[in-house]
């Protein structure tokens, strides 16, 4: 049987990401995310339930999050789970903690932290997240230039 990892959550932030970097220069951002439901109860009234995750990322990614997410900030984040264990110092028991490392993090609202010209995608790990937006679609499809007499066919 197949084993898939996989977590895809939207939600906002639940205070401003901690950047540190490693002996290697790479880069680690934590965060937290807080995503919302609302229900409807068995007896008819709305409730809501909110599920407070820990969100860890790398690289420019990590960067790009700890320069433009700030608390109260809409995010999704595509990653997958890690159940982080240790042994607490004080009294020797084991602990556990389940985070998201996350792949992708794409920036959802401008909100009050976003800056002019700041990426509304960090892009996935590793591929830096700050190329140019697409150019506008053309209402019709553009014809290609007349080829020249000389000129060779573009394949």
């Amino acid at each position: 049987m197949a084993n898939i990892n996989r977590v895809f959550l939207a939600g906002n932030l639940t205070r401003d990401p901690q950047v540190r970097f490693l002996a290697n220069e790479k880069a680690v951002a934590e965060f937290g995310l807080a995503i919302n439901r609302r229900f409807k109860a068995g007896d008819g009234s709305l409730k809501e339930e909110t599920t407070f995750v820990d969100i860890e990322v790398w690289g420019r990614t990590a960067e790009l999050c700890s320069q433009y997410l700030t608390k109260g900030r809409g995010c999704f984040v595509e990653g997958r789970l890690k159940l982080d264990t240790w042994e607490d110092k004080k009294d020797g028991s084991k602990r556990s903690k389940l985070r998201v490392v996350a792949d992708n993090v794409q920036f959802l609202d401008g909100g009050k932290g976003r800056s002019e010209g700041a990426p509304a995608d960090a892009g996935d790990a590793g591929e830096g997240g700050d190329a140019a937006p697409a150019p506008a679609r053309p209402s019709r499809p553009a014809s290609p230039p007349p080829a020249a007499a000389d000129d060779e066919p573009p394949f």
